[in-house]
């Protein structure tokens, strides 16, 4: 009978330690200083870190002026899912807005991440990525998401 209990009790630690677990390429996007009415539009890559479905319930953001989107399909284990934010860079200042971000992983169901920058008419002109080197700023977001993988499972 001890056996029998202790079984069910070690099955049951095993149980609550497989979860879901969300994690993020970053917490904070910084825009620098950018021109009125640029593109205000950034990503988040939100990986599942778990070994369950990761669903995300709900993205809010701290202020009309930030429109996050965002999809309610599981985010399977070891996969990842983008979490599109758009500020409206037609408000000129500094801006550091905070969007929470709802999801099924038991340690984590609110997460923070941040956006910030300076809408500035002086700011000098955005830089126009070549084909070539959108490529290799995709590598590195692959590269990075895949240590931040590996940084989460240890």
């Amino acid at each position: 009978m001890k056996k029998l209990i202790a079984g069910i009790a070690l099955f049951g630690t095993f149980a609550l330690a497989s979860a879901q677990t969300i994690t993020f390429d970053k917490t904070t996007f910084d825009y620098g200083s950018i021109k009125p009415s640029s593109d205000g539009t950034r990503f988040f890559t939100v990986t599942n870190t778990g070994d369950k479905p990761l669903i995300i319930s709900n993205v809010k953001p701290s202020c009309g002026c930030t429109t996050p989107e965002f999809s309610q399909d599981p985010i399977m284990p070891g996969k990842s899912a983008k979490i599109k934010v758009g500020y409206n860079t037609a408000l000129t200042g500094g801006f550091n807005k905070m969007i929470e971000v709802f999801s099924n992983d038991p340690a984590n169901s609110r997460s923070v991440i941040y956006i910030k920058g300076n809408v500035d008419a002086n700011a000098p002109e955005a830089k126009v990525l070549t084909p070539a080197e959108q490529k290799e700023a995709a590598k590195a977001e692959k590269k990075a998401a895949k240590v931040a993988k590996k940084a989460a499972a240890k």
